[in-house]
């Protein structure tokens, strides 16, 4: 049987992979769901250009720029502001309410890629009007994507969609608000960023971040096999005070896991839950 031969030696030239770039970088991609893993692999080898996934594994330990260059197709950008706009309306409504009552907020944007998530939550909190005594923590695990979220810089052709966004989530003005145009680029209000913390934390390996009220992490689970999902969800319940939020993704649940009876199911479209032990 040549095709699952095939197959068979392809998940062998993985394995080989992951544990060289585990021990030559230090990033762990072994527990990563297996099928997501074999699409983000295979992208890599077409980008590359070579006809196996084993040709990858001395370049990528001999050259470390173009590790540097493919690193990111392991991470899971957003691409869109205020994106699943009734989880947004939901937060507004029934969560905010309960931050409100905390003198000082703390809130971590787990995984939060080029930014866009972070800044659509400072948005929410500016126009709720609790934003200046929040301090929002937004972390990946990849530098190149820390920075563009730092910067706060995106094409201007994205805006249309992300206005959508805002409005159907409940947007209490206009975005341009809060971003001006630069050419074909806009740039965000540099008061949203004066309360967000930007910093490197991999999930997959680093310790609690913080003590925090309301963890965000949408859409990152699902690349994670049972055994790593357990693990950070452990770390977000670790992070969360009594009380605090956690909201994943609309694909992702804490159903059946290990943490199922520690948390109270707000949202269940939404997946927003409360830590009540």
């Amino acid at each position: 049987m040549p095709e699952r031969d095939s197959l068979e030696m392809e998940e062998l030239e993985i394995d080989l992979l992951l544990e060289a770039i585990q021990r030559r970088y230090g990033y762990d991609f072994r527990d990563y769901a297996r099928a997501s893993l074999r699409r983000k692999v295979r992208q890599i080898v077409a980008t590359v250009g070579v006809r196996h996934v084993s040709e990858l594994v001395p370049r990528l330990l001999h050259e470390p720029d173009l590790f540097g260059n493919v690193v990111g197709f392991f991470g899971t950008p957003v691409t869109e502001m205020f994106r699943d706009s009734p989880f947004f309306g939901f937060i507004r409504a029934s969560v905010v309410s309960y931050l409100k009552t905390w003198p000082f907020v703390r809130i971590w944007v787990a995984g939060c890629a080029t930014g866009e998530e972070v800044y659509s939550l400072a948005i929410l909190l500016r126009e709720e009007g609790i934003y200046d005594r929040c301090t929002l923590f937004a972390t990946d695990f990849l530098d190149p994507l820390l920075q563009r979220a730092r910067e706060g810089i995106y094409p201007l052709r994205s805006m249309k969609d992300n206005i959508a966004n805002y409005q159907r989530a409940g947007g209490r003005g206009t975005l341009s608000d809060y971003y001006h145009a630069d050419y074909d680029s806009v740039i965000m209000d540099a008061a949203l960023r004066k309360n967000i913390t930007f910093a490197n934390h991999n999930l997959v390996t680093d310790g609690v971040f913080s003590e925090v009220h309301l963890i965000l992490c949408r859409n990152v689970l699902i690349y994670f096999n049972n055994t790593l999902q357990n693990r950070v969800l452990e770390l977000f319940h670790a992070s969360l005070l009594h009380g605090g939020f956690l909201a994943l993704g609309s694909k992702e649940s804490l159903h059946h896991s290990e943490f199922q009876d520690k948390f109270q199911e707000l949202e269940p479209r939404w997946k927003v839950y409360r830590k009540i032990d």
